[in-house]
C-alpha cells in the first residue's frame, strides 16, 4: 500500500503583469546591446527581440483587457 502523500501547498500569489514587464526589459536590454553591436551580429537576433518585445506588449494589453472584465 502506498505511503499517504503530502497535500499540494497552496499557489503562490504572483504579479504576472511585473513578470512580463521585468522579461520584456530584458529582451530590450538586449536589443539595445545587439543594435550596439550594428553587423557584427546576425539579424535574426535583433528580429527576435523585437518579436518578444511586441508579443510581451500583446500578452500585457490581454490581460489588463480581461482583468478589466
Amino acid at each position: 500500500m502506498p505511503a499517504p502523500s503530502r497535500p499540494s501547498p497552496p499557489p503562490l500569489q504572483v504579479d504576472t503583469a511585473r513578470v512580463v514587464q521585468a522579461g520584456t526589459a530584458v529582451w530590450a536590454l538586449a536589443l539595445l546591446v545587439l543594435l550596439a553591436l550594428g553587423d557584427r551580429v546576425d539579424r535574426v537576433w535583433t528580429w527576435t527581440c523585437v518579436a518578444a518585445i511586441l508579443l510581451a506588449g500583446l500578452g500585457l494589453w490581454i490581460m489588463r483587457r480581461q482583468g478589466q472584465r
